[in-house]
């Protein structure tokens, strides 16, 4: 076998295995920052952001190979140690998780190198921390797997505590010690659920999942749906879903801008894994556990967006003012996977794509605004001009044009693509909302920018001016943005495909379990003692 087939056998192993590799490298050589100081600890920080950044555009190839090779429509199975399923760990590789890889690669490239303007030098190890948040973050969108769905979920949580006090501050480890204690609690209800799950069917495998539920009946039935409903608890707090989102504005808003830049991809796992476990696991073929969360999801999904909308207006700075727009951007994708159709669905996809990027870009301007502002840094309230409002303010005004949900950018076309899919009894309410989080997200964000850009004391301006490579790696993501506007048709044609894939159970099963494994041949599982 040549080189260049071997490596393509093993493409999707390497989002998982380049990040850990390079976490591990760095870590072996340093970081400079060990107090020695001089010139040899600034080669050493030197070099660790070159390994970083070369290790991301290199994930970032991988990302864009992978999603190429998933655009034909096969599921690539990798099968680790050659054991096959449901036995065995694998990675599945269909049009989504391939897609949420290249999202991940694509925001992380323009945030850590914002970050090496400075920003990684304030705490130590922070480029592996990256790394490691990378390969959880990764290894949870390509997992086909519950179990190490919930490893991935781990990686990504520790290298996530690290992060977040990243630089130290007493509002930091404030924020943190919560953060850590309630994302433990999630844990602990991850492996209840999951536990519940595999002595009811016998397998954690999703594509053997998929093929079992449908069977499961009685008693069995109501262990079965206890177990998806606690890992609903776990995914929505992850997500941020109402009444579990309480914990994110505050979190973000306390820690340093490339870290919430991307903790954006953090609350789409747990839209992702919501999608996989209830949508398709639990979705309209699992018989008596069919669609289990139709009912709880869309209120939930639609007041939260609300709710978190009216909390933009209230904030006191821009920074939390952003956190609350994540929230309601993850309500407004929610709702769209809570009508449970295909159309609706695409439209979820291509705005979670949307709402990452430009979250992610929200948090960058944010700090770029602070940088100017000194001591007043990103609170709403008066104080001296900027010393370039002309530039901050346009990338605010692009990306906050987006969020709103303005026409021709991707904010408006996913808002678009979910309003044309909702139908029936939900459209007066998901309509309304939706409208109405849009206009209240216009006045948070006008007020916000009139007080930073027009309300200005008489001052001399700032002399304080963000350097040029925080802004680059800034316009990176609002270009990345507007190319998914200028992308808009041939993504849509890929997000349509991309559900009609996800929802294609029985392909799923073939691919993953061997073509004597479909749904037809997967017998249900019976526990030891039961009468045949």
């Amino acid at each position: 076998m040549s080189p260049l087939l071997a490596l393509e056998s093993h493409l999707p192993v390497l989002p998982v295995l380049v990040p850990l590799l390079t976490a591990v490298l760095l870590l072996a050589l340093g970081d400079g920052l060990d107090g020695r100081g001089g010139s040899t600890g600034l080669r050493t920080l030197l070099r660790a952001r070159v390994v970083s950044l070369t290790s991301i555009a290199l994930s970032l190839g991988i990302a864009v190979a992978v999603a190429v090779d998933a655009h034909g429509g096969e599921w690539r199975v990798y099968r680790l140690g050659a054991w096959e399923a449901p036995f065995g760990i694998v990675l599945v590789v269909d049009r989504l998780s391939a897609l949420m890889v290249l999202l991940t690669q694509a925001v992380a490239l323009p945030v850590a190198a914002y970050a090496c303007a400075g920003w990684d030098a304030r705490g130590r190890h922070f480029h592996a921390l990256l790394q490691f948040q990378l390969m959880g973050l990764n290894g949870a969108f390509l997992t086909g797997d519950l179990f190490n769905l919930f490893v991935f979920f781990e990686v990504l949580l520790i290298a996530s505590y690290v992060l977040l006090v990243h630089g130290q501050g007493r509002e930091r480890f404030q924020v943190g010690v919560p953060y850590v204690a309630l994302n433990l609690a999630a844990s602990g209800l991850f492996l209840i659920g999951v536990a519940l799950l595999y002595a009811v069917t016998g397998t954690l495998n999703l594509a053997d999942l998929a093929v079992r539920v449908g069977s499961v009946t009685g008693t069995d039935a109501v262990l079965l749906q206890v177990g998806a409903l606690l890992l609903l608890v776990v995914f929505g707090f992850k997500a941020a879903l109402l009444p579990l989102h309480l914990w994110l504005p505050a979190t973000y808003a306390a820690t340093g801008a490339p870290v919430a830049a991307l903790f954006a991809l953090m609350t789409k796992v747990g839209v992702y894994a919501i999608v996989r476990v209830h949508g398709v696991v639990f979705g309209e073929g699992a018989g008596e556990s069919a669609l289990l969360v139709a009912g709880w999801l869309l209120p939930l999904a639609l007041a939260g967006s609300l709710i978190a909308a009216l909390g933009a207006i209230a904030s006191t700075s821009l920074s939390r003012l952003v956190a609350w727009l994540t929230i309601a951007s993850v309500g407004n994708i929610l709702a769209a996977v809570a009508l449970f159709n295909a159309a609706a669905w695409s439209g979820a996809i291509y705005y979670t794509l949307h709402s990452t990027i430009v979250v992610a870009g929200l948090f960058l301007v944010t700090d770029l605004l602070a940088r100017e502002r000194g001591e007043d840094a990103d609170r709403l309230a008066t104080t001296a001009p900027l010393a370039q409002p002309a530039l901050l303010g346009t990338l605010l005004l692009v990306l906050a044009a987006s969020i709103i949900g303005l026409p021709p950018l991707p904010g408006f076309i996913g808002k678009l693509m979910i309003l044309q899919a909702t139908t029936g009894p939900a459209a007066p309410w998901v309509w309304t909302t939706l409208l109405l989080v849009g206009f209240l997200s216009l006045l948070s964000l006008s007020r916000a920018g009139s007080v930073m850009f027009w309300k200005v004391t008489p001052e001399p301006a700032s002399v304080r001016r963000a350097p040029a490579r925080l802004v680059a790696a800034t316009m990176l993501l609002v270009a990345a943005m507007v190319g998914l506007s200028a992308a808009a048709g041939p993504l849509k044609r890929y997000t349509d495909a991309a559900v009609v894939q996800l929802l294609d159970r029985d392909g799923l099963a073939r691919a993953v379990l061997g073509p004597a494994r479909g749904a037809e041949a997967v017998r249900p599982y019976r526990p030891t003692g039961t009468p045949q």
